[in-house]
């Protein structure tokens, strides 16, 4: 396979599920191949058990916008967005070079914000 346009668009694993479920639950839409199929089960399988399973786009908006103090890149909200961190270790593995640019207490606050507005329903844990 050829990627023709490398980075047209960044999605998240939320949007990723919820295309996929769509392709799904779409009777009409014939699959040329199993193996299309075959990915698009696997992949819903494995995305339903990750934290974007409870994540709405209302949940999403409001987490980026509790982001914007943060003065983060696209890629690492996104993967805040996808991965939960829930440790200082986690941040760190994800932002680069956090140790400049985020003291512990925006760290601190950073893990707040992600546990405010991604963290698990009180029905999940």
């Amino acid at each position: 396979m050829e990627v023709l346009k490398e980075c047209s668009a960044y999605l998240s694993n939320y949007e990723v599920l919820n295309i996929l479920q769509s392709i799904k639950a779409n009777k009409k839409q014939k699959m040329k191949q199993n193996q299309l199929a075959s990915i698009t089960y696997q992949t819903i399988r494995y995305l339903e058990k990750t934290p974007c399973n409870r994540q709405t786009p209302e949940k999403i908006r409001d987490f980026l916008k509790a982001l914007e103090p943060f003065k983060l890149t696209k890629c690492e909200k996104l993967t805040l967005l996808n991965m939960c961190p829930k440790t200082p270790l986690e941040i760190q593995l994800i932002v680069e070079d956090s140790e400049d640019r985020l003291t512990d207490e925006e760290v601190d606050s950073l893990l707040q914000v992600v546990a405010n507005y991604l963290g698990e329903d009180e029905q999940d844990g």
